[in-house]
């Protein structure tokens, strides 16, 4: 019996913690709710957590979006190229000027300006809103080349594919005859060799432009002369009586006028500078002698032929 009762469970109270009734059974109650839960149910708090992400996402995807497309719309440091110019092609020319144009850029904004480029260097510009550039001042008969420079806020393009023009070749007929000549005299009827020799003879145009006619002269001693020439097209021609012998015996000669008759012809010309120049021309010159007599003698009328070549002095 008191082995039975040294085994008996003790009393409700004493040697336990499990029920304090000094503690209220609310506040056992609140400590157990702010625990969390050993196994949540997976239907109820976790899946409104998870429906909040793909909205966040989105927004973030928006955003990105915008910016990158703000910054291809307002970067300050994107600066459109300077584009090549591109579709040169010759315009209308004259024997003193070219004209050539060109294409607009294809895309971007206009440069601030076009630079003109012959061989290498700047003849002229004009300003971005042209497409078209004439030059004059040039040689007749010449091929001019010209390539385009774009510029725009102090930056260059490439140079453009060169085009090549040319001056307009005006005919022979508008040659000007000008300046020292070296023309060489070669005697046909009759012919003499010791006669032959090449002078010096000058012409003087009567316009200050173009062809017109001219004065011829020569400086040869006792064989000078001066003549007007006049013009027909690419021919001139005149006549002078000259003194170039004498009729008689030595103590008693008299003059012995000849008239000279000359007809030359431009055969090739040449631009030089702005005017189109006679560069070569060919004729003949024949010489007349009238009868002249005194008492005692006289001289008989007679006459040479003579061919003309002739080209500018250097």
């Amino acid at each position: 019996m008191g082995g039975l009762v040294a085994n008996a469970a003790p009393p409700a109270g004493i040697g336990t913690a499990m029920t304090d009734p000094e503690v209220p059974a609310r506040d056992a109650s609140a400590f157990a709710a702010a625990a969390p839960p050993a196994n949540p149910d997976p239907g109820t708090a976790a899946p409104r957590r998870r429906r909040r992400w793909p909205l966040i996402a989105l927004a973030a995807v928006v955003v990105v979006a915008g910016l990158a497309a703000g910054l291809v719309v307002w970067a300050p440091w994107t600066v459109p190229p300077v584009l090549r110019p591109a579709g040169l092609v010759a315009g209308p020319a004259t024997t003193n000027s070219i004209s050539f144009r060109w294409s607009r850029p294809a895309t971007g904004p206009l440069p601030d300006k076009y630079l003109i480029v012959s061989y290498g260097a700047v003849t002229g510009s004009v300003p971005g809103t042209a497409t078209s550039y004439r030059q004059a001042g040039l040689t007749p008969g010449s091929t001019y080349k010209y390539s385009v420079v774009a510029v725009r806020g102090g930056k260059r393009s490439p140079p453009s594919a060169a085009v090549a023009t040319s001056t307009l070749t005006p005919p022979i007929s508008q040659a000007r005859l000008q300046g020292s000549w070296n023309v060489r005299v070669k005697y046909l009827h009759p012919a003499s060799r010791s006669r032959n020799g090449t002078g010096t003879w000058f012409f003087s145009p009567v316009c200050t432009t173009g062809a017109c006619d001219v004065t011829v002269s020569t400086a040869g001693g006792r064989f000078s002369f001066t003549m007007k020439l006049a013009r027909a097209g690419a021919s001139y021609q005149g006549q002078a009586v000259v003194n170039f012998y004498t009729c008689g015996p030595p103590g008693s000669t008299i003059p012995d006028p000849t008239t000279l008759k000359i007809r030359v012809r431009v055969r090739h010309a040449a631009g030089q500078g702005q005017a189109w120049l006679a560069t070569s021309l060919a004729g003949t010159m024949v010489g007349t002698y009238h009868y002249v007599s005194t008492a005692t003698f006289y001289c008989a009328a007679s006459s040479y032929t003579t061919s003309l070549a002739g080209t500018p002095a250097s």
